[in-house]
Formats: structure tokens, sequence, C-alpha cells
């Protein structure tokens, strides 16, 4: 039973991840391709293997969490509660900068995923130290992902902007 409860916490957060992949696959070899991106910028073959190692770690983390006998079942339900809010926003994002082509509503976003993170590693060490500790290299590849994104956005629009006044 427990294995069963692992695989499908797991299985959730690769569904996510796949889900944000469809938005990424649609603009990754053109539009995203074009853009001007700063130097620290990864080679596009480094995402999909951090991304899956990220989502896999989420998943023993929501798997820990859930089955943690610590505290009742009742006070579980709100830190579920940010650990499903997070993985909505983490899909959300690639709508928004991959589907909708929206660097800058895509940075407004990730700021919300960042915190809704923030919140959930905070409730999950109530629950789980482990859990807690499992989503801290998300948090550091989200921390990451955003400077990357404001990043891109400023090399792409800022110059724009600053001529124009208006965001294109």
């Amino acid at each position: 039973m427990k294995m069963m409860k692992l695989a499908v916490s797991i299985s959730a957060c690769l569904v996510a991840g796949a889900i944000g992949s469809v938005f990424t696959s649609m603009s990754v070899g053109g539009w995203y391709k074009e853009l001007a991106k700063p130097s620290f910028n990864p080679p596009s073959w480094v995402f999909a293997p951090v991304w899956t190692l990220l989502y896999i770690m989420m998943g023993i983390s929501l798997f820990l969490a859930a089955s943690s006998q610590n505290v009742l079942k009742d006070r579980k339900k709100i830190p579920l509660f940010f650990f499903a809010l997070q993985l909505i926003l983490n899909i959300a994002w690639s709508a928004l900068f991959f589907g909708l082509q929206d660097l800058f509503l895509a940075f407004c976003e990730i700021i919300l995923l960042w915190i809704s993170i923030v919140i959930t590693i905070v409730l999950f060490k109530k629950l789980s130290s482990l859990a807690a500790y499992l989503l801290l290299p998300y948090l550091l590849w989200v921390t990451f992902a955003a400077f990357l994104n404001y990043s891109i956005f400023v090399l792409n629009y800022a110059p724009a902007i600053a001529i124009t006044g208006i965001m294109p």
C-alpha cells in the first residue's frame, strides 16, 4: 500500500511536469530559440533531466508529508493545499512563459510560485523534515529560473520599453 501511495505521489508530480512540457515543446524550437539570453542560460538539454529529477523529489516529498504520523490528518490539509497550489503554479508558469510567450507575466507568476514553495517547505517541515529538505533543490532551481526569466525579459523587452514607454 505504501509503495502504491509513493507511486501515485511521484506520478502526480510527473504528470504536472508533462502538462507543463506541452507548453514548452510548442515554443522551445522556435520563439524561445530566437530570444536573446544571458550568458548563464543553460543548454536546452539540461532542463528535461533536471526537471524530471525535481519532480521525482517533489513526489517523494509529497508522499512523506502525506504519510507523516507526526500530526493529525486534519493538520495535513493546509500543507497539502500549498503543495497542490505550487504544482498548479508550476504548470501555469510554463503556460505563461512558453504558451502565451509573456515574459513579464511569467516573471510575476514565478514570484508567486517561489513564495508558495517556501510556504510548502515551512509547512512540510512540521510534518517531515525530509519532506521539507527534498523541496530545497526545487526552490533553488526556481530561484535560478526566476532570475533567468527576469534576465531574458530585460534583454528582450527593456530596450523597447525604454524607447517607447510601453511594453510590447
